[in-house]
């Protein structure tokens, strides 16, 4: 059954060419949302977006996240009420490469959706996508809640972290909840895990390499198959965004602030755990090296404490990390047979729905 929030409600998702920009949009259309997409560039070939044909449901306009005047314009014409702001450069590694680039998206992509909020005033919502890598990580196997230290070791890192520094400030200072009833206005940043589902396929990480390595029946090289990872499949933080979005919408000031959508504290898990359990869904034994060139720094441990959205939002992580990685097998499969993109996903939001 539907949730009727969102029919007819008018939603700008950034950086919706990406991959959970595309789970989004598909998720929001069956939804009935009206949905405006804006980004720069489809980001891969494949790419999850052309598969699902997401461009033909929805006003797609082209545009920089860094460029003040094509976001404003956007925004004044189109009076979106909500945004998911997803428009990031979101690898750790091409951070390394591009710093400039990546703070310039991250950063200041983030303080020109600000502005143009402050200046409209016209979206009532803006939930703001950064990332679990925002927060200092001392490699406990504590979770991180969203109270503790922000840092961010590499660029990408703490181009989130800015990001959420720049959030906190612009709500305090603009769209404070002591004045709501004045500027009627909510912003809440979120974190995710490492979001794992069928249709990734950026250049180095861990999942789109892998399939890419079986569909192409290459050996893949894997950095440090013991680093644990808050792994989830997409549909899970997708949710939680759209429930605290629901949330915000009802009652902003009491839910205006950072929230985690990770997994539970029991679900990260060794790269190595996700190969062998691909082997398994998969069928046939998937041929991998540990790469021992230099590489550049990432944490080995890295885990959510994601229970105040549980609390406060009554969201839960409903995909374990079994049936993830089950559904993510399925997708590949499915691609690599030619089945319809768009079926194969519908069908597997069919099944989040009905996951209690």
């Amino acid at each position: 059954m539907k949730n009727n929030f969102w029919k007819n409600k008018k939603v700008l998702i950034t950086g919706h060419t990406g991959f959970k920009g595309s789970w989004l949009s598909l998720w929001l259309d069956h939804l009935d949302a009206e949905l405006i997409g804006f980004s720069n560039s489809i980001p891969t070939n494949p790419s999850l977006c052309e598969g699902l044909k997401n461009q033909e449901k929805m006003i797609s306009i082209n545009g920089d996240i860094q460029k003040y005047d094509d976001l404003k314009n956007v925004i004044s014409e189109f009076k979106p009420e909500i945004i998911f702001h997803l428009a990031a450069q979101s690898l750790v590694n091409h951070s390394y490469q591009n710093p400039l680039e990546t703070y310039s998206t991250n950063v200041m992509g983030t303080v020109n959706i600000l502005e143009v909020i402050r200046e409209t005033k016209i979206p009532k919502i803006l939930i703001n996508v950064t990332s679990d890598k925002c927060y200092k990580n001392i490699e406990s196997l504590k979770g991180k809640t969203e109270l503790d230290e922000l840092g961010g070791y590499d660029p990408y890192s703490n181009s989130k972290a800015c990001a959420e520094l720049i959030t906190d400030s612009y709500r305090n200072s603009f769209f404070n909840n002591s004045e709501f009833l004045k500027h009627g206005i909510a912003i809440s940043s979120v974190r995710a895990g490492n979001v794992i589902g069928g249709g990734d396929w950026a250049e180095n990480r861990l999942i789109p390499d892998i399939f890419r390595g079986i569909m192409n029946n290459n050996e893949i090289k894997i950095k440090n198959p013991e680093s644990i990872r808050p792994w989830q499949h997409v549909l899970d933080p997708l949710n939680g965004y759209m429930v605290l979005a629901e949330k915000l919408w009802n009652n902003g000031p009491k839910f205006s602030e950072a929230w985690n959508f990770g997994p539970t504290e029991d679900e990260p898990k060794t790269v190595r755990w996700v190969l062998d359990k691909i082997n398994q869904y998969w069928g046939k034994e998937i041929k991998f090296s540990t790469n021992n060139e230099k590489i550049n720094h990432e944490s080995n441990t890295l885990i959510l404490n994601s229970e105040k959205a549980k609390l406060q939002l009554g969201w839960k992580s409903k995909i374990k990390i079994e049936l993830g990685i089950k559904l993510v097998v399925d997708w590949y499969k499915q691609y690599e047979q030619k089945k319809n993109v768009k079926e194969i996903c519908l069908e597997q939001i069919k099944i989040f729905e009905k996951v209690k």
